[in-house]
């Protein structure tokens, strides 16, 4: 049987007793703490200031109407709670009801044509027979740095008859191409975005692929797997979360889209004021001077982009689940 025996602390020289190391750290405040914050403070003051703020200002602008006293507001004016009118006013409009219509035919169509083509090129690029695979990933991913508006004028060109090459070289051949007519035009402006972002989509599932080890496609070459099987068994089960993101990611962009229907409606008379949902908020706001019902379409757009997004992700997350 051993004892252990316990050696008193030595007392200090000044007679108090020397300090333990044991001892529990001290809680309070530390400067140290505050360094995170110090980073984060930037992008949170701009996220609040640039982000936040405006889309509280402008839920809070969709409640309210101003109404103005004399001929021209000269005696006055006064801020009212108008409840839900505003909605009810936007949605009464036809021209804006047809707009989110066309925008969701637009996306049903285009999301999947510009991602299946994206996923294609990601595929090509990413196979072991691939030449070249940073020459072209450069060259597909060139179009996402022309902006819209400059893409939108480089396109609208080409669709002018009289300017453009495309339809001189289809007449030639007997085809009379009309890509600015009234059941065309919609589907020219999808050219313009899937020329736009297919490159970028591409990166994204390209990143995607180089996540995949290596083991995984020897092992299914020994198997004799080939380049089809390989793509569908492996590597496109394997990229599902990037496929997910770029489908958010197309779909809240169609329900945005502006800029380029806005600039070829300069080259044709089939795209009116209202569009597309945001151009029916510009042209309440800015046209018809009607903040407060600009502020509920744009409220109306950014809750439908929400409420499709997430419920493609639900839609997504349940159907993995059930596997």
């Amino acid at each position: 049987m051993t004892t252990t025996t316990r050696v008193p602390a030595s007392p200090s020289p000044s007679g108090r007793s020397a300090p333990t190391r044991d001892r529990a750290p001290q809680r309070g405040f530390r400067t140290g703490n505050l360094v995170p914050w110090g980073f984060l403070a930037p992008f949170v003051g701009l996220f609040v200031l640039c982000f936040l703020l405006p889309i509280l200002y402008a839920v809070y602008q969709s409640f309210i109407q101003v109404r103005r006293f004399g001929l021209f507001g000269e005696e006055g004016r006064e801020t009212v709670f108008a409840g839900f009118d505003n909605y009810a006013r936007a949605l009464g409009q036809d021209a804006f009801v047809d707009s989110i219509g066309r925008v969701l035919l637009f996306g049903i169509v285009q999301v999947p044509v510009m991602l299946g083509a994206a996923l294609l090129l990601a595929l090509l690029l990413e196979s072991a027979s691939a030449k070249w695979p940073g020459f072209f990933r450069a060259m597909y991913f060139m179009p996402y740095g022309v902006p819209g508006v400059v893409a939108s004028l480089l396109w609208g060109f080409l669709y002018t008859p009289g300017l453009s090459p495309v339809i001189d070289v289809a007449g030639l051949v007997g085809l009379e191409l009309d890509l600015l007519g009234p059941t065309s035009v919609l589907w020219s402006i999808a050219n313009i975005i899937t020329w736009l972002f297919i490159g970028y989509n591409m990166l994204i599932l390209i990143a995607q692929l180089k996540t995949i080890p290596g083991e995984l496609y020897e092992s299914a070459r020994i198997d004799g797997a080939g380049p089809f099987q390989i793509a569908w068994r492996i590597q496109i089960p394997l990229i599902r979360p990037a496929l997910v993101l770029t489908t958010i990611f197309s779909i809240i962009g169609t329900l945005q889209l502006f800029a380029e229907p806005l600039i070829i409606a300069g080259f044709t008379v089939n795209i009116d004021s209202a569009y597309t949902p945001n151009m029916a908020a510009y042209n309440s706001a800015f046209t018809d001077n009607d903040y407060n019902v600009a502020a509920a379409q744009s409220v109306i757009v950014a809750v439908t982009a929400f409420v499709l997004s997430f419920g493609f992700l639900w839609f997504m997350n349940r159907k993995g689940r059930n596997r």
